[in-house]
């Protein structure tokens, strides 16, 4: 059963919790879902170099507030807080962007237009973006599309989180690893990951990496202490 579903997704409720946080009916609920996935496309594409982690929305009655979890705060924040507006302008001018659809009474008596909601916007560093499986995968995937050798990434990787303090760690390449003609799929394992059990907290990413040989799926899982 852990492999056949989503560590993160298999654990909501007893050890994570959703991502984003609001009520919406009818259509309206199908709108503000899509505008919570194309706002996290542009936010971790904008703050890439801050080492974006994970974005929570929050929504009520007239405001969306945005939680960012970082690795590099001051890059998000910017010189006094420069920053930090420039990124609530750009969320801002997203949002009003958005065209209004769903003009019916259930669905406007929910949520106001979208263009009348305030936004908060706050800024969370990660403690250690070691045991953060996002910013573990993505290093990977710098890594190998500037064609250092996998085996080294990857089992440098598993020493450093291992040594960060995480009970175990799995990475697995799958594509034309090494720019072989035919794909395959490697996998890189230390510690313990054992994910069917509901109660440990298994941290999962999957992320491609684009070589010149084609794309490389990268996931990583790390198994974090209690």
């Amino acid at each position: 059963m852990g492999q056949k579903i989503h560590p993160h997704g298999f654990r909501l409720g007893p050890v994570f919790t959703w991502g984003s946080r609001w009520f919406a009916h009818g259509r309206r609920y199908g709108e503000l879902l899509l505008e919570d996935v194309r706002l996290r496309r542009e936010l971790f594409i904008r703050l890439k170099t801050a080492g974006l982690a994970q974005v929570e929305i929050e929504r009520s009655i007239n405001k969306v507030k945005i939680i960012l979890h970082v690795s590099r705060p001051g890059v998000v924040i910017g010189r006094g807080g420069s920053g930090l507006e420039e990124v609530k302008k750009f969320i801002e001018k997203f949002i009003q962007a958005q065209p209004p659809k769903g003009s019916g009474s259930q669905i406007s008596s929910n949520m106001p237009p979208l263009n009348k909601t305030k936004v908060e916007l706050s800024v969370e560093p990660v403690k250690d973006p070691n045991l953060n499986a996002y910013l573990v995968a993505v290093n990977i995937t710098d890594q190998l599309a500037r064609r250092i050798h996998h085996k080294r990434v990857c089992n440098q990787t598993l020493d450093r989180v291992m040594a960060s303090g995480a009970k175990g760690i799995r990475i697995m390449l799958a594509g034309r690893i090494a720019g072989a003609e035919i794909s395959r799929k490697e996998k890189y394992k230390a510690g313990s990951v054992p994910l069917s059990t509901i109660r440990e907290r298994i941290d999962y990413a999957e992320v491609p990496a684009l070589t010149k040989s084609g794309y490389i799926g990268v996931k990583v899982w790390i198994c974090r202490k209690q």
